[in-house]
């Protein structure tokens, strides 16, 4: 397992009771290196949206443990925040709480030569999804094929 994956994975152990004490939902833990410097960032969600208040508590709590189970060997920025509007479907929840709306769909390599598509979320299991396009037409995509899919919004 590589040393991101390891430390993404302690990382969500530490940050689960944490999340269900307060009764907010764990989005995704990721560890990044931006330019120079690491990231270790916490991305959580409840009904109705995170407040700054919330990103506290949780920032607090797991800085603390994270100090005292010190598993990562880098220098490291802890952020926690919200998912945003542009929140990635990552995990079968996310998929499952998105079926019937609008998702936006870039792949890593062309598929019927287009590379980004939008449509309705109609179905996914573990190896794909599958979405009605625009024109009404279903259309059956790999999982592995996607490099980004969320659900797309209007101001």
């Amino acid at each position: 397992m590589a040393k991101r994956e390891d430390y993404e994975q302690k990382t969500e152990k530490l940050l689960l009771p944490i999340i269900e004490k307060n009764q907010f939902e764990l989005v995704d833990v990721e560890y990044v290196k931006e330019g120079s410097n690491w990231y270790l960032r916490a991305y959580i969600d409840k009904q109705g949206g995170i407040t700054v208040d919330d990103c506290e508590i949780v920032s607090r709590a797991l800085s603390d443990l994270l100090d005292k189970e010190d598993f990562i060997a880098d220098a490291y920025i802890l952020e926690v925040s919200s998912p945003g509007l542009g929140r990635p479907l990552k995990k079968d929840k996310d998929f499952a709480r998105s079926v019937g709306e609008e998702v936006e769909i870039h792949l890593f390599k062309p598929l019927n030569k287009k590379k980004e598509y939008i449509g309705l979320l109609q179905a996914f299991d573990k190896k794909s999804i599958t979405i009605q396009t625009e024109d009404g037409e279903e259309l059956l995509i790999p999982r592995a094929e996607i490099a980004l899919i969320r659900l797309t919004f209007d101001f």
